[in-house]
């Protein structure tokens, strides 16, 4: 069945968008909101193929051994100018998160007090107040000198409680928040106290593991890879919320929060709203369902494509005409919120939020499901171009363009590809995630500037699923030019909106 495709998305950019019209409907002070929109429906036809990408990001995958070098290196220098033990320049670096120019500084104007926020040392006051005797503090023996053990802190307990009290947090998988056993005492146990306490082997293999672990998540620097058993570790120069990729197991995540990656949406906003859809699951249990009844013969239907525009002429979300999507640059993705709301009832109010909330959930989880038929839609290509090649109608590189648009809709991942293309292009993954950022956002002209350019990029998203499902319909120059477009409006939405 064919389509006219020229009534949405890229190919009807002369349409452009008209905020003084969308001010007329809602009857709201239009103020200087044109300016935002100067030149918007342009940036992409300014912006050459090596436009500059917002999520470039210089990171270093390093093993187990490159990573326990990297940290030693920077204790052995630190302990040679703190002048303290190795175990004890450690714990400095892990309570600074091995900024080593902040602890340099604190060390120059106070030494002693760099210490004891270390907690590795007592404050004075806390000191004089030790007494000598030869009883453990916890088991109540009289115990011979020799067997009494003490931190700094001068807090006398026996070798047994001392090993009893290392064991059962080892186990439970403590590593460097092994700490004095006195009510009240703060102060750190460093790792060569520990080691001659824990009983056996396999606790003190336990114990380096969790020690290694601290270290790497106390570094600003460094992040250990989220992959199932993956020793990995991931350095970068500055900490960023950005894409990074293990090179061993292929995970990609965010480096700042280690959570899937989830721009233009910051670490917090995420937090949150995955939160609150886990709270609030059972009650958006009914709309999230995957079938709908048809505006025109009530048949119910299902949506096994990514593509939103149904074969009957309507959109999936809003179950409107589809024709009014090109002018309108889907108004059904832009929440329309009651002026008048904040005048009326509590109860009132309280539907008008769940109403909110239910209308970025479900757009939220239809790109998802979208994702996952994508990621079919690519097995899918890759099938029949295999099957070309084998039947002599042209090599993997004449078909490289489809797999190319296959990957560019979906999301980037070791569980649906095996490599890479240049540069981080998932524009249904990048779409998906705009809607918490939609949610939280503060209603005035940037919103508007945000909803207008989430949009123009769903337009061309949906445009692009089309005619990627449908591969045989177009040429090649036309599937790369569209693809070409949906990845510069991703770009133009998170160089103006993802945090830098």
């Amino acid at each position: 069945m064919s389509v006219d495709m020229n009534s949405q998305g890229s190919d009807s950019n002369e349409e452009d968008y008209d905020p003084n019209c969308e001010e007329e409907e809602e009857d709201e002070d239009p103020g200087d909101i044109e300016d935002y929109y100067d030149g918007v429906a342009n940036d992409v036809e300014q912006q050459g193929a090596d436009a500059f990408d917002p999520e470039e990001y210089q990171f270093t995958c390093l093993t187990y051994k490159e990573s326990e070098s990297t940290l030693n290196e920077h204790m052995a220098s630190l302990a040679a100018t703190l002048k303290v033990s190795h175990a004890v320049a450690k714990l400095v670096l892990v309570s600074f998160h091995w900024q080593i120019s902040e602890i340099l500084e604190r060390h120059k104007s106070n030494a002693a007090q760099l210490l004891v926020e270390a907690r590795v040392q007592p404050t004075s006051s806390k000191h004089a107040m030790v007494h000598s005797s030869h009883h453990c503090a916890v088991c109540m023996q009289f115990v011979r000198k020799e067997n009494l053990l003490s931190l700094a802190c001068q807090h006398q307990f026996c070798r047994s409680c001392w090993e009893q009290h290392c064991t059962v947090l080892v186990k439970d998988g403590v590593g460097v928040g092994v700490s004095c056993m006195a009510q009240d005492c703060l102060l750190r146990t460093p790792e060569d106290f520990v080691f001659p306490l824990l009983p056996s082997e396999e606790l003190k293999d336990k114990y380096r593991r969790y020690l290694f672990r601290d270290y790497v998540e106390s570094h600003y620097q460094l992040q250990l890879c989220p992959g199932a058993d993956c020793p990995m570790v991931i350095q970068v120069q500055e900490p960023k919320a950005r894409r990074v990729q293990c090179n061993r197991c292929n995970e990609v995540f965010c480096f700042k929060c280690r959570q899937m990656y989830h721009a233009p949406t910051d670490c917090a906003t995420i937090r949150k709203w995955l939160t609150k859809c886990a709270d609030d699951s059972e009650t958006a249990n009914y709309i999230s369902a995957h079938t709908k009844d048809c505006p025109k013969c009530n048949i119910c239907i299902e949506k096994n494509g990514g593509c939103n525009h149904m074969v009957s002429y309507f959109c999936w979300m809003c179950l409107g005409d589809w024709k009014t999507h090109g002018s309108e640059y889907y108004e059904c993705s832009r929440y329309k919120e009651n002026p008048d709301i904040v005048n009326q009832s509590q109860q009132a109010q309280a539907r008008e939020a769940l109403k909110k909330y239910l209308f970025y959930f479900e757009r939220w989880e239809n790109h998802n499901k979208s994702l996952q038929l994508e990621a079919q839609t690519y097995q899918r290509i890759q099938e029949k171009i295999q099957e070309r090649v084998m039947n002599n109608l042209g090599t993997w590189i004449d078909w490289q363009y489809l797999q190319n648009a296959a990957k560019l809709l979906a999301k980037v991942d070791s569980s649906c590809f095996l490599s890479l293309l240049p540069g981080p292009q998932q524009c249904r993954y990048t779409l998906q995630y705009t809607y918490p950022y939609a949610y939280y956002m503060e209603s005035g002209p940037r919103k508007k500037l945000f909803e207008y350019q989430q949009a123009q990029l769903e337009a061309e998203i949906e445009n692009l699923s089309w005619k990627v499902e449908r591969a045989d319909s177009y040429d090649r120059g036309d599937l790369e030019n569209q693809m070409h477009i949906a990845e510069q409006r991703r770009r133009t939405l998170l160089k103006d909106f993802h945090d830098t």
